[in-house]
């Protein structure tokens, strides 16, 4: 998802939400889904935003947009181990009001890792989409963008999960589950990834 447009302010400092919607939209109807997972995936986000008044707000509802992402760097990729679900994830989280879905994923994956991460050359680039369970019966529809990091090593601020390492893409495969793998072999055929 590159070349997003990002000025649809009120005024007020924040998006019209029907603004976003329709960004988010161009976005994922442009999104190639790489597996029949991710096609369905698509499908049903493509549906909430046609069907559902506030997509990205949590409250509205027990089926919502998420964004995280994939950090991409010399080391490999960026997991921690969620502190509820106990399993390797990629950063992530929900979408404050008046904040975009490529914003949301930058702001959670520095929270959570500490790390200084930018999104790529041109802009950010949506690479997956998944809809999965959340815990209390939500339904997480979430917008997966890569992110680039350096060499640093992950220092988690106080209340953030302090289990957070770079794994090697092999061994990152290794601990993923179904609604990240896909996500993770996007992020692998990305130029910052793959090389020249």
């Amino acid at each position: 998802m590159q070349g997003v447009a990002q000025g649809a302010d009120d005024g007020t400092g924040s998006r019209r939400p029907e603004e976003l919607a329709g960004q988010v939209r161009v976005a994922v109807s442009a999104h190639r889904a790489e597996d029949p997972r991710e096609a369905e995936s698509r499908h049903r986000v493509l549906d909430l935003l046609d069907r559902v008044d506030r997509p990205f707000d949590e409250q509205a509802g027990p089926r919502h947009m998420t964004a995280s992402a994939v950090v991409a760097g010399p080391r490999g990729t960026v997991l921690h181990l969620h502190k509820r679900l106990h399993q390797w994830m990629q950063p992530g989280g929900h979408i404050d009001p008046g904040e975009a879905p490529w914003e949301s994923a930058l702001r959670e994956s520095r929270e959570e890792t500490g790390l200084a991460l930018s999104h790529p050359a041109g802009g950010p680039r949506l690479i997956h989409v998944d809809v999965h369970n959340a815990a209390k019966g939500h339904e997480h529809f979430d917008l997966r963008y890569l992110l680039v990091a350096g060499d640093e090593d992950p220092k988690p601020p106080l209340g953030e999960s302090p289990e957070v390492r770079w794994v090697p893409w092999d061994e990152a495969d290794t601990l993923a589950d179904a609604s990240l793998t896909g996500a993770l072999a996007a992020a692998r055929r990305q130029p910052e990834v793959a090389g020249p």
